[in-house]
Parts: structure tokens; sequence; C-alpha cells
């Protein structure tokens, strides 16, 4: 018996010493790979960027170690990732080109897109080359490579030319399934978000809008598309139209969407022509994780603040909607806000937009504080995406708007969404309910019964009251009178570009442009920028990835595609503030 209890406690001994090693190796291996990670990488003199489009484009990538350990780093590239690469490969004189290698590459928008091929035709105005090559290419894939100065493409390979489409769905029948209804107060003919509980097809108010936004994003892409490659405009609608996704490849070079038709090995020669070296050398290849540690030019000067404002906008990090996707938590962006209007170092703050916005409350006290920062120093919004909704609450304060063409901006308007349970609780699972009360109104917000005509007007009027606070809110920031606010409002959607023409913006163009029009309101010669929030230290992003959930949100988001959202939507929605001021709860451009 005693040799029995002294091999299990060897057992459990070793088990412990063999826990306490491999944990031991595993940290040191992820100190390895941050200190590898931040090491300042030379680069080569003939190098070439290669841009790797696959994965999905996000406004900012929160890649933590863990996803690097565990090889699911690629998956997500950030915008501001590939638009540093491109302009430290422009400054770069030992960078003599860019090869972007299409994949299938999941844009958040196509104001992203816009952002990414203007950097590229910056890039090609140095006089270095850009080279695009695919197996396959989807169409937001090849709207950047139309910029190249060769497009190649497999003998095998297929370019996806369809169009736009916004598509959404309806859940008010499959609710009725269980009971439940909702129940809605709003202001905004154009108010369409709540329409996928309470309808099923869109109203005539949203179409139009919607008809009107794909139409203008189509435009676009078709200017720039037919500008690059000498095509008409009428010709890629035909194209479109005729479906030549599915035509033959030779066909491709006939439309003059590509130059040739190549497989990998001859691409890599086209490459080393360009670079002027023998077939057998090397190419000196950068990939935009690389370029992140490659020394930028120098600037001097003062600080300008990048400020980073992108998701949901939500009262508290625990009401975020959808709980695995980046958040405005209004309480963090606030505290974030007053530190860099305290900060003398701080000259000027440009705050990046994409939000279709969320809560009004969480809205309204993120507008107070930067107006409260914008009377000590300039504030420049620029819009990415989307800057919609709460998003535009957020951002009607500034000294200045700068908008893509495509972003989707406007939608002033709010609506408030309460779920009756009634149905559900009393005539599908027989609850039984009683009452006492001292007052009308005791029961108020009950789930026993829905609100009685004289209830909804009480919210109504509250709705009302939010409305025409977000309308003064923006005939302030934009010195407006607040009846020509109320022409362009109603939960309207606009383009950026038509934004600009009812006054909503006031520049179409990108961060950078933004950047600029900040050094000058703050009358800078030289300046740098700096960005916020600063991204998490490993320790802080390896302690959060031991709390847990991710793993299972990123195999439900593999599992449910699209639908992730309105599932994540539904199972959170007690945890939402029920006045809010935002976009479609899902809507898919594609």
């Amino acid at each position: 018996m005693k040799s029995f209890f002294k091999t299990v406690l060897a057992t459990m001994v070793g088990m412990i010493l063999f826990s306490i090693l491999a944990c031991f190796i595993g940290i040191m291996c992820v100190v390895g790979m941050v200190a590898s990670s931040s090491s300042t990488k030379n680069v080569k003199d003939n190098s070439v960027l290669v841009l790797n489009l696959s994965g999905s484009l996000e406004e900012r990538c929160e890649t933590s170690v863990m996803d690097k350990f565990k090889g699911t780093a690629g998956n997500i590239i950030g915008l501001d990732d590939i638009l540093n690469a491109i302009k430290k490969a422009e400054e770069n004189e030992n960078i003599k080109g860019i090869y972007i290698e299409a994949g299938m590459f999941v844009p958040n928008s196509y104001a992203s897109l816009q952002a990414i091929r203007r950097a590229l035709t910056d890039f090609k105005k140095t006089g270095k080359w850009i080279i695009a090559y695919g197996d396959t290419y989807t169409q937001g894939t090849y709207y950047l490579a139309s910029v190249a100065d060769k497009i190649y493409l497999n003998p095998q390979g297929q370019i996806d030319w369809h169009g736009v489409a916004a598509q959404t769905f309806y859940l008010k029948d499959l609710m009725a399934k269980f009971g439940v209804k909702m129940q809605l107060a709003k202001v905004g003919a154009y108010k369409s978000a709540p329409e996928i509980f309470t309808a099923d097809k869109m109203s005539d108010p949203n179409r139009e809008q919607m008809t009107a936004y794909i139409n203008g994003i189509w435009e676009n892409v078709c200017k720039d598309v037919a500008s690059s490659r000498k095509i008409s405009v009428d010709s890629l609608n035909a194209y479109a139209d005729n479906l030549i996704t599915f035509d033959a490849t030779e066909n491709y070079k006939k439309y003059k969407l590509v130059d040739g038709l190549l497989y990998t090995d001859e691409v890599k020669k086209e490459v080393k022509k360009l670079l002027k070296i023998d077939e057998d050398e090397r190419i000196n290849q950068l990939s935009i994780a690389d370029m992140e540690n490659v020394k930028g030019k120098k600037h001097k000067g003062e600080e300008i603040a990048i400020y980073y404002a992108y998701g949901d906008i939500v009262d508290g990090d625990a009401q975020g909607m959808l709980s695995d996707g980046h958040v405005i938590d209004a309480q963090t962006v606030c505290k974030d806000i007053e530190r860099l209007m305290n900060d003398d170092d701080v000259k000027a703050v440009v705050l990046r937009v994409n939000s279709g916005g969320g809560s009004a409350y969480a809205s309204e006290q993120i507008w107070h504080q930067i107006e409260m920062l914008k009377r000590k120093k300039p504030v420049v919004v620029s819009m990415g995406g989307a800057a919609a909704s709460g998003g535009y609450y957020i951002s009607c304060i500034a000294n200045w708007i700068v908008a893509e063409p495509t972003t989707l901006t406007g939608s002033i308007g709010i609506f408030g969404m309460f779920p009756d349970m009634s149905g559900l609780l009393t005539e599908k699972l027989g609850v039984k309910f009683d009452e006492v009360k001292t007052n009308k109104h005791g029961t108020f917000g009950t789930n026993a019964r829905p609100f009685s005509s004289e209830e909804m007007a009480y919210l109504e009027k509250y709705i009302d009251r939010g409305y025409k606070l977000f309308r003064s809110r923006v005939a302030m920031g934009r010195k407006m009178s607040e009846d020509d606010v109320e022409k362009i409002a109603q939960g309207h959607v606009w383009l950026g570009q038509d934004a600009l023409k009812h006054k909503l913006v006031d520049q179409l163009g990108g961060l950078d442009d933004a950047v600029k029009k900040a050094a000058q309101l703050a009358k800078l010669d030289e300046y740098y920028t700096y960005s916020y929030p600063a991204v998490k230290g490993w320790w802080e992003q390896l302690t959060a990835e031991m709390a847990g959930g991710n793993y299972l949100d990123e195999q439900m988001t593999m599992f449910l595609g699209e639908y992730y959202k309105t599932f994540m939507l539904l199972k959170t929605m007690n945890r939402q503030n029920a006045i809010q001021a935002r976009l479609p709860f899902n809507i898919s451009v594609k």
C-alpha cells in the first residue's frame, strides 16, 4: 500500500513539474515571438512589397500574440496596416514595386477599398510599378488590382464581376412563431433599422435610399476601373449583366480586364524582369507584417493624435451588441478624449470614425466630450466605411469632416424598440400573471402584457425629444438652422459624395487629408502622428485570451457566417440600450 501511494505521489509531482515546464516553455515562446515581431526590419535593395489580399479587412487589426501562436493571425488585415505599409514602401528607395496577390478577400466596406486604391495610385505617382496576379479575383480585389500597371490571371482563373447589391432579411414572422413581437417608437421616415423586427420587406423610403447608395457605390467602382483600364462604363455594366464570371479566361483579355494569362512561375519571371535580376535569383519580398517593423520617414515637429473609434456605440463594454467585435464604449472613449484634451503635447486630434451608431445616450456623452476637446484644440473627423446615425452624432461637432465618396453617413434619427414577450410567456408557455399596484402605471414595462396606447404615447414623446436633441447637435456643429437639418434628416442615409452637397461633410478624401487639415487648423508646419488607443501589450492580450470565450465565438462566426451578427443581436437583446441611433442591424452590401 505504501509503495502504491509513493507511485501516485510521484506521478502527481511529475505531472505538476511537467505542467510548470510546459507553461514556462509556452511563455518563452510567446516572449520570443513578441521580441522578434518588434525588432527593426532592414530593407534590402531591389525589394518588393507583397500585398497578400486574403482574409477579412477591418479598421484596425487586433490580432493577439495567441493568434500568432495558433497560426490564425493572417485571417484579419487592418486597413491602417495596409495604408502604412504602402506609404512606407512609397517613401523607401529600396522598395521598387508592389506585387498584389489576389485571394478570397472580404473588405469591410467599399470606402476602405477606395482608401487603399488611392494609396496605390499615390505609390504609382512616384514612378514605381505595381503588378497584380490572382487565381481568382473577387469584385473587391479586382477593383484594387485595376490600378496596377499589369494585371495577370491564372489561365484557369476567374474574375467575379456582377455589380453591387444590398440585401437584408426580416425576423418578424420568425419571432411570431415564438410569441414575441417588437413594439416600436421612432422618428424618421427613412429610419429603417427597426424594420428587421417589425416588417417583412423594405419600406418605400428605405428602398429609395438603399437604391441610391448602391448605385452611387457602383458608379464609383466603374468610374475608377474605366479610367485605369481604358474601358467604357457601358462595357463594364454589360460585363456585369452578362455575368462574365463564368466566361472563358481568354475573353477577359479581349475585354481588356487583364493583360495576360500566366501561371505563378511565369508571373515571377515578369517581376524579375522589372527588378532586372536573373531568373535564378531570389526576389527580396516584404509582407504587410514585415512593414510594421520597417522604419518610416522621420517626422519632426508637434504631435497630431489619431483616435480610432469604430464598432457599435455602447454605454459600457458589457452592453456591446456583438461580444466578439470592437465597440465604442462611451465610458472608455470619454476618458481617452479627456486625456488627449489635457495633453499639452497633442496639438490637434483626428477622430477616425467607422460606426453605424448604437446607443443614443452613449452618443450624446461622446458628443459632449468632443465638444469640450474642440474648445482647446482642433478636431477633424475622418470617416471610414460608415459614420452614420450615432456615428454621425459623435462626428458633427468637429471643426472639419472628411469622408470617402462611398462612406455611409447621415441617418439623423433615433428609435426605441421594446420586445413584447407576453405571447411567449402566456400563450406558448402557459405562464399566468396577477398584480396589485398603487398607481396607474405601476406595472409599466412588465412582461405580462404589451404597452398600452397611452404608454406608447409617452414613449414616442421621449423618443421625439431625443430626436430634437440630435437635430440640434447637428445644427450647432454644422452651423445650419434646424429647419435646414430637418430637410436632410428623418433618418436618411447619404453617401459621402451626396453628404458633401448637403453640407453634412466638408471634404472628400481619406485619413491623410484629415491629418493635413488638422495640421492646417493647428497652424503646424512640421508634425507627426500617433495612434490611439494604443495596442494592448502582449501580457494584456494573453490574459484576455485566457479569460475564454474567443474560441467559441470564432467557431460560431465560421458556422453562421453573415447571420452571426443577427444571432448575437437576439442573444444579447436584453443587454442593449432600448433607445438607439443606428443604421440597420444587418445589411449586406455585395
